[in-house]
């Protein structure tokens, strides 16, 4: 099967590699470094002390890639609008695509628009090229980073849930799931791939925006009492939007904790996002939230909190 990576850094280049290093037909759309460096050595992948350099093809003009079976789309919020447009001649008729996002994605709530939140896609042009019809949803639990251009090491974690938007299971996803498997990925299938993507946004749409404005790792965040507080009111708004759209939480924000807490002093993607200078992905972990909630009728004074001052970190950062 052939298999497209749109966003080659830390994701879809740990993605791509490992199905590259499997025998899989693996062509990356990309650009500037990212793209010379994937030309010149493939994509290096180091982990479990192993490094490996699988050949893949790259351009930065999908036409010339062309249509593929599966298509990764791994990259962040403030790029998925863009990158959807540069991606479109990789889609046919029968592609699945595989949204490995963080947060809300653009095809969530679909079939119930009245809860939508318009920033995932206002002009629809992210639906017109990645149809919510072709979408198999994703999770991903693993972390990973991408010190430089075309070069990925993994740190822990190698699971992906997958499941069918509808719950229903296919063909497609019975394949998509296959292949991942046997490239040495950890694969769990899901009928309720909205309820896992809520799940882990609920782990995640605190501790990203808290270490981006404090520089702090997930250990200090979760040793302050006062800090740690915030997160759980945060956490108790999440859960209950999340109840009234059918994503419903029955951990408790203090025993959720206790497994971030296991992962040790690491740095979320949002701090690393900061430090390198990039773009933070504030609507899909936040203000897509926040608006469900708010079109849900439930008030979310502490999430609506972090927002402003997120958001207010951010406009800084631009300045």
């Amino acid at each position: 099967m052939k298999v497209g990576i749109v966003g080659a850094g830390a994701i879809g280049g740990w993605i791509g590699a490992k199905l590259a290093a499997k025998g899989s037909p693996v062509s990356v759309l990309a650009r500037g470094a990212t793209l010379e460096a994937i030309r010149a050595d493939g994509l290096v992948l180091h982990e479990d002390g192993l490094t490996i350099a699988a050949p893949v093809a790259a351009s930065e003009n999908g036409a010339e890639l062309g249509p593929q079976d599966i298509l990764v789309i791994a990259v962040k919020e403030p790029s998925l609008r863009a990158a959807a447009l540069a991606a479109g001649p990789m889609v046919g008729p029968a592609t699945a695509i595989v949204p490995m996002l963080n947060g809300v994605p653009w095809w969530f709530l679909g079939d119930r628009p009245a809860l939508r939140p318009d920033s995932l896609d206002p002009d629809d042009a992210i639906s017109a090229s990645l149809p919510a019809d072709q979408v198999i949803g994703c999770v991903v639990h693993a972390s990973c980073a991408s010190p430089e251009p075309g070069v990925v090491r993994r740190h822990f974690g190698k699971g992906l849930i997958l499941g069918e938007p509808s719950g229903a299971t296919t063909d497609r996803l019975a394949r998509t799931a296959a292949l991942f498997a046997d490239a040495g990925l950890d694969i769990t299938t899901s009928n309720r791939i909205q309820q896992d993507i809520w799940y882990k946004l609920w782990g995640n749409m605190t501790m990203n925006p808290i270490s981006a404005l404090t520089r702090a790792t997930a250990d200090r965040i979760l040793d302050d009492a006062l800090v740690a507080a915030f997160t759980l009111r945060i956490m108790a708004e999440a859960a209950e939007i999340g109840a009234a759209i059918g994503c419903p939480i029955s951990q408790s924000g203090e025993d959720r904790m206790q497994v971030t807490r296991k992962l040790g002093a690491f740095r979320t993607s949002m701090l690393q996002d900061v430090e390198a200078g990039r773009a933070i992905e504030i609507d899909a972990l936040l203000a897509a939230p926040r608006a469900i909630g708010e079109r849900a009728g439930i008030a979310t004074p502490y999430m609506d909190a972090l927002l402003g001052l997120t958001r207010l970190f951010d406009s800084n950062r631009a300045l």
